[in-house]
């Protein structure tokens, strides 16, 4: 309840009064505006990635190229023209030695470091050719060059005394090739056989072949009948 006295009463603000309420009634929609825009919902921004992730990213090794032909190519042969041949014997190096195509016994003599001094050289041909795979005896008992066997011609000369049966391999200078076309005696089997040589100088029994790993008593039963010393 009023007061008695202040019933019909009547607010004057007067002229500045009226002013600032003026002044309110325009501004407080703005400010309802204003205060609406700072409290509306914000999407809150996404971090991005840490630097060290794309540093680690870009300094990741490159994937391995792909193999080229010319990586899984094969190993390039042996150049040509060279001929591989066993020294054994009386020579200040024995083993293989390499010497050019068409080279002599004489060149593979000197390939060997040469023979020992007091070494007989009349039985060795220095000016035959050799051939792949053959080995050169020095200081021993000469033996016939293993050759393709031909038929005797009409008027040929008997053959030599010490020459190898016809047929037969003789196991002192047969070339690993003509070892490998013996029953039972692969690739192998052959270069041991050129091995012993190597070391032993020369076969004088077809038995010491027992000697020769991989070569059991059936096996030898078989090349006894086909090989020669």
């Amino acid at each position: 309840m009023l007061p008695e006295s202040w019933r019909g009463a009547r607010l004057d603000p007067g002229r500045p009064g009226a002013t600032a309420l003026a002044l309110v009634a325009a501004v407080a929609p703005w400010w309802r505006r204003w205060g609406w825009w700072f409290e509306r919902p914000r999407a809150e921004p996404v971090p991005g990635l840490p630097a060290v992730t794309m540093a680690a990213a870009e300094t990741a090794a490159p994937a391995a190229p792909p193999p080229t032909a010319a990586t899984t190519a094969a190993a390039p042969a042996p150049p040509p023209g060279v001929l591989v041949v066993s020294a054994s014997g009386k020579v200040h190096r024995p083993g293989l030695v390499e010497v050019p195509a068409g080279a002599r016994v004489a060149d593979v003599l000197e390939a060997a470091g040469g023979a020992l001094p007091g070494t007989d050289l009349s039985g060795l041909n220095l000016a035959r050719r050799v051939v792949d795979g053959e080995q050169v005896a020095v200081g021993v008992p000469a033996a016939p060059d293993a050759a393709p066997a031909a038929g005797p011609g009409p008027g040929a000369a008997a053959p030599e005394a010490g020459a190898a049966p016809a047929g037969k391999i003789d196991i002192n200078t047969a070339t690993v090739e003509q070892l490998d076309t013996l029953p039972g005696v692969g690739p192998v089997t052959a270069q041991r056989i050129l091995e012993w040589r190597t070391r032993n100088g020369r076969f004088t029994r077809i038995e010491q072949l027992r000697e020769i790993e991989g070569i059991g008593e059936r096996r030898f039963a078989q090349l006894r009948e086909v090989v020669t010393v």
